[in-house]
């Protein structure tokens, strides 16, 4: 066990399957896009990430179509702390913010490695339960910790 790792924790609880079955349909979207290059489910991506960001997912289209899947098939809730997927969410914003920008100032190369990554962290976190952003926590409290201890 790791006594160093640090986590952003919540008071809340999360399924963690619809946090993976998020996960898929966001890899879903993002090969929509890449194969139609239509814009829309980028778009759609930054305003469902900015919903669960803002700790708002009962409105977030993709957790309750998610929620509505495993309903459908019985799957039993599997409770997780939300903080490391709230965090996750903020990175998800970024992410389709980034790709948006990059698509609509014509970065080609750019867009497409973004979407390539987006896809590759969306993909762990449904078909393992890996969260990239979780790697990522440690690096960012870090650095905004010593910024803010250095005023």
């Amino acid at each position: 066990m790791n006594s160093n790792a640090i986590c952003p924790i919540s008071t809340k609880k999360i399924d963690e399957n619809v946090a993976r079955l998020n996960g898929a349909l966001t890899v879903i979207l993002l090969v929509i896009f890449v194969a139609t290059q239509n814009i829309i489910p980028v778009i759609f991506l930054l305003i469902d990430f900015f919903l669960r960001s803002a700790e708002l997912s009962e409105y977030s289209p993709l957790a309750n179509f998610s929620k509505f899947i495993l309903r459908s098939f019985g799957v039993k809730k599997n409770p997780i702390n939300a903080g490391p997927k709230i965090f996750a969410a903020r990175i998800g914003v970024l992410f389709s913010l980034l790709i948006l920008i990059s698509n609509l100032t014509g970065y080609e190369t750019s867009y497409y490695v973004l979407t390539l990554i987006f896809g590759f962290c969306a993909f762990l976190e449904s078909a393992f339960g890996f969260c990239v952003a979780c790697q990522i926590y440690p690096i960012v409290f870090r650095l905004t910790y010593r910024a803010k201890n250095a005023l």
